[in-house]
């Protein structure tokens, strides 16, 4: 017999937050046509920033000046990166859960500016039990040692905790190293994420 589910780490973006629109549009005011490309190049390059090294925003400067573009780097983070829409019915489900007793908790990539911006002001810090930002554990999603980190932060065994994410990569590394995963996305309907957590008994069966 499998062992229960004690804990669910939950991702934030696509998960429990999204920002409005998409990320192009936001970029666009800044960038204009370029603003896709300047996405992709600059994402390419982030993921030292999302394990906690270096700095987000000194790297978001230089892409910007390589781009020709004068911008403040902070004034084009504040616009973007923390245009967060926190979605109400997945935030009432994260309360659904916990009064059931299993643990929730945050499991998500954020380098340290986005990361204290959701803690304090969006109040993460008190809605989950534990956080495990990818900038504290020195360690990104796909990364197997993400999930290392973050299950030994829960304090017991991989098999004990379900991940939900909205992308496959993320859900292939988690279960690599034990972890029960699903992939969801907002845009799946929240009827089908409490199917999921139904089949794995932490919530009643609809």
């Amino acid at each position: 017999m499998s062992r229960p589910v004690r804990h669910v780490l939950l991702d934030a973006d696509g998960v429990l937050q999204r920002v409005p629109g998409d990320w192009v549009a936001l970029v666009e005011p800044w960038l204009g046509p370029d603003a896709r490309g300047f996405l992709e190049g600059f994402w390419s390059e982030e993921m030292p920033a999302l394990r906690g090294e270096g700095d987000f925003l000194s790297l978001l400067e230089d892409h910007l000046r390589r781009a020709g573009n004068p911008a403040d780097p902070r004034e084009v983070f504040e616009a973007v990166w923390l245009a967060i829409e926190v979605d109400p019915t997945s935030m009432a489900l994260v309360d659904e859960l916990r009064a059931t007793g299993v643990g929730v908790h945050l499991g998500t990539n954020q380098e340290r500016h986005r990361a204290a911006h959701m803690r304090t002001v969006l109040g993460y810090d008190d809605l989950f039990d534990v956080s495990c930002y990818s900038c504290d554990l020195g360690a990104a999603k796909p990364e197997p040692a993400y999930f290392e980190r973050a299950v030994e932060r829960l304090r017991d065994e991989a098999a004990g905790v379900l991940f939900v994410d909205d992308r496959a990569d993320n859900v292939e590394a988690a279960r690599s190293v034990g972890l029960r995963a699903e992939q969801w996305h907002l845009d799946d309907g929240h009827d089908r994420l409490r199917a999921v957590l139904a089949a794995h008994g932490v919530l009643p069966t609809p």
